[in-house]
């Protein structure tokens, strides 16, 4: 007996054994697994998403117009990707709770009300645990909606719309595990919600009043004069400058589009990206023009003592990434750019 094997029987301790598997998988093998992984989940979502129908536009309806909240329900792995919904729900305008089945079983069943829409989870829609208690669902008057893989389960026939989640195969190499499934179940959970962010014209402006922490909520709450940029970091040219020079500085400044300012730095108008290609289809050649001559006159613009979150909303609402700030006789003081406010520059704190 050695001495490692001898220290391990005086001490009653086993010695360790490697773990059960294919140890000879390269590098390379995994990565292709992750691969072959990843195809199989997105052939998935592009399956589901030829099947989308009427019926998820009527849940998208049923859910807007209901007084009360929606109530997702769903075991296992159906039932973590139901607490996700909720959770996206939630913070998006849609009041909704998850109820597990089994606890539904005994008392939970009293938080369901008949306004409410009940979302059931199941790719097989025969998970015992959910269809036990449809027929208590139906005694208090709520519909209930279901996502599952079978259109033909006890599920869909015992619901009031039935909306499709099914996918070709799983990634599991067993087709046990729920994998590619439950990632589109979860995509359609993301549909649900964001199709009601666009019924509900729900706002910037509504997220931040869901997200007072974190740092998405302190972001949003942040004065513009903040996170703007100053000084030299403000692109800028008189009107008249020819615009091959006024090209050049957008490019140096890479926030493509140029302030164009009077002789008293009053914000005359903005030449952008979208500007130059409007340009190139009026005129054969740019390279007499003038700025005044192609830039857009009295663009959108926004206060320093704005919120962020405000000026997001700006954007949101005329389609632009930049935005001019101003002072209260319009004199520039700085200047936003959408990647700066969404976090893919450096968010720059005063403090």
């Amino acid at each position: 007996m050695n001495k490692r094997a001898s220290r391990a029987a005086a001490s009653g301790s086993k010695t360790p054994r490697r773990p059960h598997g294919n140890g000879a998988l390269s590098a390379r093998d995994l990565v292709r697994i992750a691969k072959e992984v990843l195809h199989i989940e997105a052939e998935g979502l592009l399956t589901l998403m030829e099947r989308v129908d009427e019926s998820f536009a009527r849940a998208v309806e049923w859910i807007y117009a209901s007084t009360g909240r929606v109530i997702v329900t769903g075991v296992g792995k159906s039932g973590i990707v139901g607490r996700k919904i909720v959770a996206t729900l939630s913070s998006t305008g849609t009041p909704a709770l998850f109820l597990h089945p089994v606890e539904a079983m005994h008392g939970d069943l009293g938080m369901v009300r008949s306004e409410d829409i009940v979302l059931a989870l199941s790719n097989s829609g025969e998970t015992d645990e959910i269809n036990f208690i449809l027929p208590s669902l139906r005694a208090i008057g709520t519909k209930i909606v279901a996502f599952t893989g079978n259109l033909q389960s006890t599920l869909a026939r015992h619901s009031d719309l039935a909306i499709f989640t099914g996918v070709p195969r799983e990634a599991c190499p067993f087709g046990l595990a729920p994998t590619a499934s439950s990632t589109a179940m979860l995509a359609m959970g993301d549909a649900l919600a964001v199709a009601l962010i666009k019924k509900r014209d729900f706002t910037v402006g509504d997220f931040r009043r869901y997200h007072p922490g974190g740092q998405l909520g302190q972001r949003l709450q942040t004065h513009v004069m903040e996170v703007m940029r100053r000084g030299d970091d403000i692109p800028m040219v008189p009107a008249d400058c020819p615009l091959p020079q006024a090209i050049r500085v957008m490019s140096q400044k890479g926030l493509g589009a140029v302030l164009v300012v009077d002789e008293r730095r009053k914000l005359m108008g903005i030449l952008t990206d979208g500007d130059l290609r409007r340009a190139l289809e009026r005129h054969t050649s740019l390279v007499d023009l003038q700025v005044r001559q192609v830039m857009s006159p009295n663009p959108k613009a926004v206060e320093p003592d704005r919120k962020v979150g405000e000026a997001i909303e700006i954007m949101e609402k005329h389609l632009v990434t930049v935005l001019p700030v101003l002072d209260a006789s319009r004199g520039i003081v700085g200047i936003l750019h959408l990647h700066d406010l969404l976090g893919k520059g450096q968010i720059r704190f005063s403090h």
